[in-house]
């Protein structure tokens, strides 16, 4: 198959997974107790599966290697993408395919720690990002307004803006809730409970059992045993997440001071001392925000502790924190906390950088700046320098960034002059500001100039609620 063919058997394939999920999710969200029976054809479906082979080789992940250590390149020139993909969806509909254990990689934590990521095979890649296809629409239906981590459309500043939009509004203290080891801890049999709800094809249900149970094989060399969690790396592994976490959203909705009272509801409680409460959850990271007083946000802390417990999870005591929103909580990047407006008696919540946002890309263009060596051309550095900074605004962007942007300029540009005089340590200050500044004091070369986080205006990002779009439209 040349490219042209495979571009427009993608283009049909797109379509066609597009209609399927459309109505899967339909039918999900008209019947919250409908259980799907014929999921597994889907699974092996050649039009899933060649998307889920377009979204694995797209992947930054697809030059990494799993155990076998075949990468989406060799998938491509050695054996052929039709070759490959044919033969994958016989081995799925003759029940032979068998997941490989994932491959063992430490990345380092702030604070010395070290995080494990499982490094599946590309083929088993492929047959995840197929179940996915056909399982996120189902689930889709069920999540909550209040999950923004890792789903179609929704973002971090959803979740940022509403922590802000909520603690201008009252809800003043906020339970910082920090899971220890979500990923690695999350009981298999509660998981699959949860997922057979939905779920009632045995075939499918034991293909994401051999996902979790497929183990893992260590930099040591020694194959270990999953008996929990979800190997974090997978392309399964935030859906599955989201689906256990999702007991918190589900239990918080139905307390009597959560998002189901209505506003009147709210007000009795109030009166009668008692708290309303609202959860914002990213994936493993979430906010219980509380409009009462510390006593109920340790009571609700305690209360959250107990509802993920079932799921075989544990709030970590020492990152577990209850502040007051005047004090200030980072979260998911940012410092969100309330201040008196600049010449006014008025307070308001801000949002901007936090300070080991700040401090974590400074280390990064440190390194950078240390690790290009000076025999490479200018260009090199700023390359690697603008996408790094770009990306970093973009992100931070909607927010009181201006000072934290201002600052971080300043550095940058201390950080290149001093890669520019190793560069060049004969060369005078006037040379080199002729050479590399245009006479003038911003490092630039012939081609492009260092990117300029100063220059980068700031935006108010628009709250959007629960009003945010789904990929798969319901109306018929």
């Amino acid at each position: 198959m040349n490219t042209d063919e495979l571009e427009s058997a993608l283009f049909g394939a797109e379509l066609r997974v597009l209609e399927i999920q459309t109505k899967l999710h339909r039918w999900a969200r008209e019947d919250s107790h409908r259980r799907f029976d014929d999921l597994f054809n889907l699974v092996a479906d050649p039009a899933f599966l060649l998307l889920a082979w377009a979204r694995v080789r797209g992947n930054k992940g697809a030059r990494t290697a799993g155990v076998d250590g075949e990468t989406a390149y060799y998938v491509e020139t050695v054996r052929g993408v039709e070759v490959f993909l044919g033969g994958l969806r016989t081995a799925i509909r003759d029940r032979s395919f068998r997941p490989l254990p994932a491959r063992e990689r430490m990345i380092p934590k702030a604070g010395g720690k070290l995080r494990r990521l499982g490094i599946a095979s590309v083929t088993d890649r492929v047959v995840q990002a197929s179940l996915k296809l056909v399982l996120e629409p189902i689930f889709e239906a069920d999540f909550l307004p209040c999950s923004y981590g890792f789903r179609p459309n929704h973002r971090a500043h959803d979740a940022v803006a509403e922590v802000r939009h909520l603690t201008s509004h009252s809800y003043e203290w906020i339970v910082e809730g920090d899971i220890k080891a979500c990923f690695d801890e999350i009981s298999h049999a509660a998981l699959m409970d949860r997922v057979r709800a939905r779920v009632g094809d045995k075939r499918v249900l034991a293909l994401v059992k051999a996902f979790l149970k497929s183990g893992i094989l260590g930099e040591d060399r020694v194959l270990r045993e999953n008996s929990t969690g979800t190997p974090q790396g997978s392309i399964l592994s935030p859906l599955l997440s989201n689906v256990a976490l999702s007991v918190l959203d589900e239990h918080i909705a139905r307390g009597p001071g959560g998002p189901a009272s209505t506003f009147n509801d709210r007000l009795k409680r109030r009166r009668r001392g008692l708290p309303n409460y609202r959860l914002i959850r990213y994936a493993d990271d979430w906010c219980l925000v509380v409009s009462g007083t510390r006593a109920h946000a340790e009571a609700l802390k305690e209360e959250a502790a107990g509802v993920l417990a079932a799921m075989g999870l544990r709030l970590s005591p020492e990152k577990t924190l209850i502040t007051h929103i005047d004090e200030g909580l980072d979260f998911l990047g940012w410092r969100i906390q309330r201040h008196r407006k600049r010449g006014t008696e008025k307070y308001y919540v801000y949002t901007y950088p936090s300070r080991k946002a700040l401090v974590a890309v400074m280390d990064k263009v440190r390194t950078q700046c240390r690790k290009t060596g000076t025999d490479l051309p200018f260009d090199t550095l700023l390359i690697q320098l603008n996408r790094m900074l770009r990306g970093w605004c973009a992100y931070f962007r909607p927010g009181v960034s201006s000072a934290t942007f201002q600052y971080l300029t300043s550095y940058v540009w201390g950080r290149v002059i001093w890669w520019l005089r190793r560069k060049h340590p004969r060369m005078t200050w006037k040379d080199l500001r002729r050479r590399f500044c245009g006479g003038g004091w911003w490092p630039a070369s012939e081609e492009r100039e260092l990117f300029s986080p100063a220059k980068v205006g700031t935006t108010r990002y628009r709250y959007r609620g629960s009003v945010i779009p789904s990929p798969w439209p319901t109306t018929r």
